[in-house]
């Protein structure tokens, strides 16, 4: 590899890489400490063009390069294990066009989740992706891993927010699929490769995203209910009062609540008695329709809710919302945790819920379950607060086991990264597999692009 990376240096320029161990440091570590990597060059390009030299250079040379966008991501998809050059996207965080008209935004792969929304809300409208990291997650790495976050209930994962994108192929290759159309029958949707692709099939350099009209109005609640399935008919009988103005239903349990207390400082309980479950309810909608008003009859009205309360500035909003995303940060902070991003059908979520948490404390009795998530669109981080993680593979395969008779999947937000590779070839079906590896052949015949990352 000596040879190629003067040549690597030489396309990007005397800013555009490094070699300090110090700057590095951060980029081969997962934040939670659970992946830790090496490389000897970290490449910063500008532009597209940059990255398509590289990526000609490399494949020429058979140099493996792994891309990176915030580092945000939780499976080890964006770590170079093998010493593989990493490509971080960082650094191309151009707005290159907003068209409040088209209701579209075109924006580079680095840059953050968060200035995307910003953007946005300047000209009065709304990019609905919405996730804990989006203070430090990018465009490119949520495509990539095709993001969930709060909003899919109403607005879609990542993908559906996707208009069209321009992909730098292994070769070095440009594939322009930038485009704001939202009709184009004109044979596959080639975009749809790259999207949840981790890197592996292409690196995404930009995208054209849609933008949604701006909510006049936002009513944000947090209700006690007994158990999950109380919440599932809560979020029907919401849905159905509001006209599916339902933007995020997020199930808490008691446990979460007391951890968020615990670690985070300036958080409370909202509510005066303790209820073995919660949702966090999020609702919006345009001028001319009084939700708060349906929101509170529907939470009134019913024996599903024990108390609830509804935020009535933006303040209390806030605080209501930082303790759901706070429950990751107060899970790290209480100790070791096995963490499981599962999704199941809605309807199915109470009984998968009873069955793996008894089956995961029957083999793990010191285990305590920590079971939160996106209860709307039936994804769960079904997780338990541990003294150890002698049993991780053995857990995970069980949870997964139980996952796949209730038709769900392995990872509902997540990727599926170094983590959940092996994991991967035990649920897909071999032609599933066999296509991957197909497409994988065809667009990267040198396995250059994130080797080892989702197929083996």
């Amino acid at each position: 590899m000596s040879d190629v990376l003067p040549r690597l240096k030489d396309v990007v320029g005397p800013k555009g890489f490094s070699e300090d161990p110090r700057e590095i440091a951060p980029h081969v570590e997962e934040w939670r400490g659970s992946y830790k990597g090496h490389t000897p060059l970290l490449l910063k390009p500008t532009t597209t063009e940059d990255v398509s030299r590289v990526l000609a250079i490399c494949n020429e040379t058979g140099t493996a390069v792994v891309p990176q966008g915030g580092n945000t991501g939780l499976v080890g998809g964006q770590i170079p294990f093998n010493g593989e050059v990493l490509l971080s996207l960082e650094r191309l965080n151009r707005v290159r066009h907003v068209d409040k008209e088209g209701a579209n935004i075109i924006v580079e792969a680095g840059v953050v989740l968060a200035s995307v929304q910003r953007t946005a809300d300047e000209v009065g409208m709304l990019f609905p992706l919405s996730l804990a990291s989006e203070g430090s997650a990018t465009i490119g790495g949520n495509l990539s891993t095709n993001a969930g976050g709060v909003h899919v209930l109403r607005y879609g994962m990542a993908r559906e927010l996707v208009l069209g994108l321009e992909v730098v192929l292994a070769d070095g290759r440009v594939l322009d699929l930038l485009r704001t159309l939202r009709k184009d029958n004109t044979g596959y949707d080639l975009k749809q490769m790259f999207l949840g692709a981790e890197g592996t099939l292409g690196i995404i350099t930009a995208a054209a995203l849609k933008l949604f009209p701006k909510p006049a109005e936002i009513v944000t609640a947090f209700a006690a209910v007994r158990d999950p399935a109380s919440a599932i008919a809560l979020l029907a009988r919401l849905q159905n009062a509001t006209g599916g103005q339902i933007s995020a239903f997020e199930l808490v349990p008691r446990i979460g609540i007391d951890l968020v207390t615990k670690h985070i400082p300036g958080t409370i309980d909202p509510l005066s008695a303790p209820s073995p479950w919660y949702v966090l309810i999020e609702a919006t909608s345009g001028a001319g329709f009084d939700l708060r008003r349906v929101v509170e009859d529907a939470l009134t009205n019913t024996d599903l809710v024990g108390d609830a309360v509804i935020a009535v500035s933006e303040a209390q909003r806030i605080a209501l919302w930082r303790l759901r995303e706070s429950m990751s940060e107060a899970q790290k902070k209480e100790g070791p945790s096995l963490k499981h991003d599962i999704a199941v059908p809605v309807a199915a979520i109470p009984a998968f819920i009873a069955k793996a948490t008894a089956a995961v404390l029957s083999a793990l009795p010191e285990a305590r379950p920590v079971t939160f998530g996106h209860l709307g669109d039936g994804n769960l981080h079904f997780n338990f607060n541990v003294p150890n993680v002698t049993k991780r593979t053995e857990i995970a395969h069980l949870v997964h086991d139980i996952v796949h008779e209730f038709a769900g999947s392995i990872s509902a937000e997540h990727g599926i990264g170094v983590m959940k590779r092996d994991e991967l070839l035990r649920y897909k079906s071999a032609t599933e597999i066999d296509i991957m590896r197909a497409l994988k052949r065809t667009l990267d015949p040198g396995n250059i692009l994130n080797p080892g990352k989702i197929l083996a």
